[in-house]
């Protein structure tokens, strides 16, 4: 999807705001529906093509098989999809049957709802789109919101078409997805005024950050890779990691499996998150909800690779109970092996104070490096920091124990400092920290 396309597409679906929901939503809650709706979208364009083959197997099920409950492997095998709708409904069968009674479109979007998968009624949840939907079904916009959403001016799916007056309209890859995905939070986020760097890294920062992990070990990639970021946000990280690799015009284009995990604390961009790996083919169940610092979801694997861009500055206090009690650290990935002065090797607390955590979570990837014995490229980590982890914390501190765990083991490759303005609503510095276990 070329530079126009895109931004006339982003200013389409940005547009809806201003043309159906003015009166409904205030400005900063605009993304409460614009995005849920995109991605609805997405998905049911994705389903059309394949929407009779899904059908014809929920009459198989019900009629030949006689089931009660629909089997989820048969529908995904329909589908061509890891996800699917059993219900009657499309979003354009919505709009294309629609009388004048609001309640009864409401009830039938639902219905709609209803008829999902597993996995993107999870997304709806964290959505909470039905609650958005009843709020624009009240105020008599919901109809007008699907029709936009269903224009013909505006093509979601992944294929080209052509518009009743003869326009050819671009398919929308999943990369260009997961551009526009990234552009409406980017536009989101500076209306609001909110944190940096919160749900959005500069693309370019990615680039950099995958360049400085793959590029060194290009001709010597093993046929898969586990790739795992423990702060994901929409994915950016993760599904651009794994574009770089597999590009076929690309400085790469390695024919290696690669499989993405990750997890995200705030539920709006977790389902985002969810919905992208979905589109694009990946497990989204490797996508996991909740505190990366509180629980460990992948305690029993160990990654390739590691893209991160942790929440900087920002106070940990709430998973405290669950890494320390009292002077005791409860999880080993904060506790590391150094000698003392008396030469003796000793575990001590790597855990810094409780105001900022981007450190705990350099730590939580430190803790997954692939150990040499199991993989001759081991491990390789770029991770965004802002100033205060590298001066931070008098000797013997938490800070000071990770930064000299590190260096000690030889694992620091890099601190690239980055321009200033770089992220969005903040001219703080920041830097990409490069860590790597490996051979040389």
């Amino acid at each position: 999807m070329d530079h126009s396309t895109h931004n006339k597409l982003v200013s389409f679906i940005w547009s809806i705001a201003d043309d159906c929901l003015r009166d409904v939503f205030v400005r900063g809650k605009y993304r409460d529906v614009i995005l849920p709706m995109f991605v609805l979208r997405r998905l049911d364009c994705l389903l059309e093509e394949t929407k009779d083959k899904v059908t014809e197997e929920v009459r198989f099920q019900r009629e030949d098989v006689g089931l009660t409950e629909l089997d989820p492997e048969g529908l995904r095998e329909a589908s061509d999809y890891v996800f699917y709708n059993v219900s009657d409904w499309t979003l354009k069968k919505l709009v294309s049957t629609a009388a004048n009674n609001r309640q009864i479109l409401e009830e039938n979007f639902k219905a709609y709802l209803n008829g999902f998968s597993e996995n993107v009624k999870e997304i709806i949840n964290r959505f909470d789109l039905r609650s958005q939907i009843r709020k624009m079904s009240q105020s008599d916009v919901l109809l007008d919101v699907l029709e936009k959403f269903t224009s013909p001016e505006i093509n979601l799916s992944p294929h080209e078409i052509t518009t009743p007056d003869g326009r050819k309209l671009p398919g929308l890859s999943n990369l260009g997805m997961g551009y526009v995905f990234e552009e409406l939070i980017r536009r989101f986020n500076e209306e609001n005024n909110e944190e940096a760097g919160e749900h959005f890294t500069p693309r370019e920062v990615i680039h950099l950050m995958t360049h400085l992990v793959f590029l060194p070990i290009k001709d010597r990639l093993p046929p898969t890779l586990l790739g795992y970021d423990g702060a994901c946000g929409s994915g950016g990280m993760l599904t651009e990691s794994q574009n770089f690799l597999q590009d076929p015009n690309g400085e790469i284009a390695a024919d290696t499996q690669v499989f993405l995990y990750g997890k995200e604390v705030n539920g709006e961009t977790y389902a985002i998150c969810k919905s992208d790996m979905m589109i694009k083919g990946n497990n989204p169940e490797n996508i996991k909800f909740g505190s990366t610092l509180a629980t460990d979801e992948f305690s029993d694997l160990k990654f390739d690779f590691m893209l991160e861009n942790p929440p900087y500055g920002k106070s940990w206090k709430t998973s405290q109970k669950y890494i320390m009690d009292g002077k005791n650290v409860l999880d080993s990935r904060f506790e590391v092996k150094l000698k003392s002065f008396q030469g003796e090797w000793e575990t001590i607390g790597a855990v810094p104070r409780s105001s900022d955590g981007q450190l705990l979570f350099l730590m939580d990837m430190v803790s997954k490096m692939k150990p040499l014995e199991q993989s001759p490229l081991g491990s390789r980590i770029a991770s965004v920091h802002n100033g205060s982890a590298l001066f931070t914390g008098d000797a013997g501190s938490g800070e000071s124990n990770i930064r000299r765990y590190i260096i000690e083991n030889d694992w620091l490759e890099a601190i690239i400092q980055l321009p200033q303005n770089m992220f969005y609503n903040t001219g703080i510095s920041t830097y990409i920290y490069g860590i790597r276990k490996m051979c040389r």
